[in-house]
């Protein structure tokens, strides 16, 4: 049953949720903060984003049952009760926000609340309506850094800002990558995704090569505005126009099964490049005023 909990929280989702909030703790002015702040900003934060996929895959139970690549999730395989993962999710999201209203501060138990409602009570009921639930579901994921920040600063400046326009921008190029590999699976589970209305032509792929190209002049906003330098600004802008490049066949034709798959790597590659960036100059940072 342990196993089957865990498997709810999305672990490799959840991994991402610590990585990025603590990106932001390491890049914001003065971070990162006390031990004891850290890992409480790191469990709080990944207990609350855990509880939202919990939730997530309680409500879409019934449609993860239609889709090959979710039907062996603990719920449609019956391998957990329906009760217990509310429970779970509901207890898990309590002890999180605690957490971080307790050993961080209101600001960032805020945020991370504000994550956990977008993303049960607003992105997961429009996955059944709209297409736009991919924009309204990169809101929740962008939020993490954020939370990061706001551990050290106590506030949201436009460093924290910034970290957000990042992460958000990069998820519909991510999703919509993910969402044409499975495009058939959403169609069976009659989920709207672009994809699905757009089998054909280069729309879905223009949109992710746009999306991606915008994050690159957001890129270099990054040194101003934290402890990030010149380099790590430079190269994320970059890794931003490298992830732009690789979409450009999508954007001219029908994306095929092959480069939606390449261009859901790059998106991958583009995450894990742009947080070994930011940790390096965040160290690098540190010896030069020790």
């Amino acid at each position: 049953m342990t196993r089957s909990l865990l498997e709810l929280t999305k672990p490799f989702l959840s991994a991402l949720v610590l990585l990025t909030t603590a990106a932001g703790l390491v890049i914001a002015p003065g971070g990162p903060p006390p031990v004891l702040v850290t890992l409480a900003a790191l469990l709080g934060t990944a207990l609350v984003i855990g509880a939202a996929n919990a939730m997530n895959c309680w409500i879409e139970r019934d449609v993860d049952a239609l889709m090959e690549r979710t039907r062996d999730r603990p719920l449609p395989a019956g391998r957990l009760r329906p009760r217990a993962a509310l429970l779970f999710s509901a207890l898990t999201a309590v002890a999180g926000l605690a957490l971080l209203l307790a050993f961080v501060n209101a600001l960032s138990a805020g945020l991370a609340a504000l994550a956990f409602l977008s993303y049960v009570a607003v992105y997961t009921p429009l996955k059944r309506r709209t297409a736009f639930c991919t924009l309204v579901g990169a809101i929740p994921g962008a939020i993490p850094p954020a939370i990061g920040w706001v551990a050290v600063t106590g506030r949201l400046d436009a460093g924290a800002w910034v970290l957000v326009a990042i992460l958000f921008l990069w998820q519909p190029a991510h999703f919509l990558a993910i969402s044409w590999i499975y495009r058939e699976d959403y169609a069976r589970a009659g989920m709207p995704m672009l994809p699905v209305l757009y089998p054909t032509g280069p729309f879905v792929g223009r949109q992710i090569f746009l999306w991606s190209l915008a994050l690159v002049p957001v890129s270099l906003l990054l040194a101003p505005v934290s402890k990030a330098g010149v380099l790590t600004s430079v190269g994320a802008g970059a890794l931003s126009l490298a992830l732009a490049l690789v979409s450009i066949p999508g954007a001219l034709r029908t994306p095929t099964m092959q480069g939606a798959r390449r261009t859901f790597l790059a998106s991958i590659a583009y995450m894990f490049l742009l947080l070994v960036l930011l940790f390096a100059d965040a160290v690098l940072v540190g010896r030069a005023n020790a």
